[in-house]
């Protein structure tokens, strides 16, 4: 369970980041000249300036992220398929109706990634306005 939970925190973090990292070097040259020039310090640059625009920019990608996070939380499974099969097979043999577990999980992974998608677009359609570039 630890690795499981490693690997899955190495890679989102590592996603994020690469993600963060490549917005902020797409943010033009003139937007840290222009808080320079204005004697803004690195970090009021940064907290001011740069992180709201950046934050435009990343919003939907780290909306797939979590979305695919959520998703690949689904690989705990792996490490618990017996037990998991064995609650089944115990639902099975005591109702006859071990689909329905299934399905229930199936719902529960689309259900979630729905209600994050929907947040995601909620601050999407908040922070980028209609008519403006996204």
């Amino acid at each position: 369970m630890a690795a499981l939970l490693l690997a899955i925190v190495v890679n989102s973090a590592s996603f994020i980041a690469e993600t963060v990292r490549g917005a902020i070097d797409a943010l033009p040259k003139s937007q840290w000249e222009a808080a320079a020039s204005l004697g803004l310090s690195r970090r009021y640059t940064v907290n001011d300036i740069v992180l709201p625009q950046v934050f435009r920019v990343v919003l939907p990608s780290f909306g797939n992220q979590y979305i695919s996070l959520t998703k690949n939380t689904a690989l705990g499974i792996a490490v618990g398929y017996p037990d998991l099969f064995n609650i089944y097979g115990t639902i099975a043999n005591q109702t006859g109706h071990s689909l329905e577990g299934i399905i229930i999980v199936m719902a529960s992974y689309l259900i979630l990634s729905w209600i994050i998608s929907t947040l995601v677009y909620w601050a999407n359609r908040r922070l980028n306005p209609t008519g403006v570039p996204r």
